[in-house]
């Protein structure tokens, strides 16, 4: 019964968020449940986290409950008729107040490191506070949307070829080539339109300054001594035209008589970012795309080892300091140019990494009941992708995991960025998933049975050397003897779960 175990899950949520009256917004994204809450002190974190469904929560702009690819799309729209069908009844009586925290017991368990992962997020969410990175942040929320059709349209797509490779059912093949493409040919409307949303303009007055960059009627137009070409400039050249759109609706609010304002801010909106568009950003988004495509593509070729070991190395501390949200853009642009992204396959490597990491963790301490729950709980999340649970609840707060971790990362990433080099070239269709879920996104240059092998040898080397690096290097004798205990029972039971805190998104 799926619908009732959803169900259930949400009911499960509502009380722990502080109830429906608590609640301003309910969305969600690939993996994660994003509330806006009224009063976060109504929030009863421990028990949230201990919920089975929970794979871990982020207080962030919004309130973030992690459920996993799947079951986040399932569980809230369940969560969102609760809250709907709470609203229309009496007022709900007030959200019992937290319960203190039990008495300290011996022994490190989950909840003592989840504890550490807080204050070192607490701490990086301080210094994340810049006004670059909250920049970052709002451009990741207009790209975080469009992801499930980036994802279903990247499997179709992924679909047609193998069907086109292997001659199989040719009648299908262009009506899929059609269902792949339609929403690609289309991106930068959507980027318009959530571009506007979200920096405080109207959505569709940005989605119809954006539309002019798609449009195929754009060859009739000279700029700077060339035609452009439909699509030049790509959903970068939409994201400045919306922002743009948005100033200038903006300015066209505070000045246009009230009688007057439904007639000509809309217009003037159009007018004059569609012109700046036409005649400044296209040319000058398109020169930057094709500089970006250019660049990724030389160097992977040039120096692919050297590259992936750079990138696979650091990507989990660049997801750490929040600066991983400018790939994103970066990501969407190059699967615009050619059909996939170069990058994220590297980069994919950091989880594997982190998952070796955490299965040395589990062997290194044996009696550490505790944390070897968690390790399992998170492992299959984990392998799928989802690496936040081991991140914040293991390998950051012990510290010297979180560093080989990263070797792993490295190491993978170094295996993936060489056949790059040597001329196996492949990337994924979409942005989102990481882990095994990767694999049906995959597509290159050198056909699907080398590109599947080239990933799969990376993943092995990440997962191997992870676990080597965290197993020889990873601990101290001092961390053995203070972590390898076996904690008070009483502090291991099913109500306090396993402690898992995942990264922002």
């Amino acid at each position: 019964m799926p619908t009732d175990k959803n169900r259930a899950t949400a009911a499960a949520i509502l009380p722990l968020v502080g109830g429906p009256d608590n609640i301003t917004s309910v969305a969600h994204c690939m993996t994660r449940l994003r509330i806006a809450l009224r009063d976060r002190s109504l929030v009863r974190h421990e028990e949230l986290k201990a919920l089975p469904a929970v794979l871990g929560v982020v207080e962030d702009d919004t309130y973030q409950i992690v459920l996993g690819p799947g079951t986040v799309a399932r569980v809230t729209p369940e969560f969102e008729a609760l809250v709907a069908e709470a609203r229309t009844q009496a007022a709900p009586a007030p959200a019992a107040a937290p319960e203190p925290d039990a008495a300290p017991h011996p022994g490190v368990t989950a909840a003592e490191l989840a504890d550490r992962g807080t204050a070192l997020k607490d701490a990086r969410k301080a210094r994340n506070a810049t006004p670059f990175k909250l920049f970052l942040r709002r451009v990741a929320n207009i790209f975080v949307p469009l992801i499930p059709a980036l994802i279903g349209c990247g499997i179709i797509a992924g679909l047609n070829g193998m069907l086109t490779n292997l001659g199989w059912l040719p009648a299908l093949v262009p009506a899929l080539a059609a269902i792949a493409s339609g929403f690609m040919s289309l991106i930068a409307v959507f980027v318009g339109h959530n571009t506007a949303k979200e920096f405080g303009g109207t959505p569709v007055l940005g989605g119809a300054v954006a539309a002019i960059i798609v449009f195929p009627g754009v060859t009739k137009i000279d700029a700077f001594g060339q035609h452009l070409s439909p699509g030049q400039g790509g959903v970068l050249g939409a994201l400045a035209a919306a922002l743009l759109a948005v100033q200038v609706e903006k300015w066209c609010r505070k000045r246009v008589p009230e009688a007057l304002d439904v007639l000509v801010t809309p217009t003037l909106t159009v007018l004059v970012s569609g012109l700046v568009t036409l005649f400044g950003l296209m040319f000058l988004a398109g020169s930057v795309s094709t500089a970006i495509g250019t660049s990724a593509t030389w160097l992977l070729s040039t120096g692919g080892a050297l590259a992936g070991l750079v990138l696979g190395g650091l990507f989990l501390p660049l997801v750490m300091l929040g600066l991983h949200q400018a790939l994103i853009p970066i990501h969407t642009t190059l699967i615009e140019q050619t059909g996939y992204t170069v990058l994220l396959p590297i980069l994919a490597m950091a989880g594997a990494g982190q998952v070796g990491a955490a299965i040395a963790v589990y062997y290194r301490l044996p009696r550490n009941r505790s944390l070897r729950t968690t390790i399992k709980s998170a492992l299959p999340a984990g392998f799928l992708g989802v690496g936040e649970p081991l991140i914040y609840g293991i390998s950051l707060p012990l510290g010297r995991p979180f560093v080989t971790a990263c070797v792993g990362g490295a190491a993978g990433g170094a295996f993936v960025g060489l056949f790059n080099q040597l001329g196996v070239g492949f990337g994924s269709t979409a942005i989102g998933p990481s882990g095994w879920a990767l694999f049906p996104l995959l597509d290159g240059r050198a056909g699907m049975g080398a590109t599947v092998a080239v990933y799969a040898g990376g993943l092995a080397v990440g997962y191997l050397t992870g676990f080597a690096a965290t197993y020889f290097f990873g601990f101290t004798r001092q961390m053995l003897a203070e972590l390898d205990t076996d904690p008070d029972p009483a502090a291991d039971t099913p109500a306090a779960g396993p402690a898992k805190q995942p990264v922002p998104a």
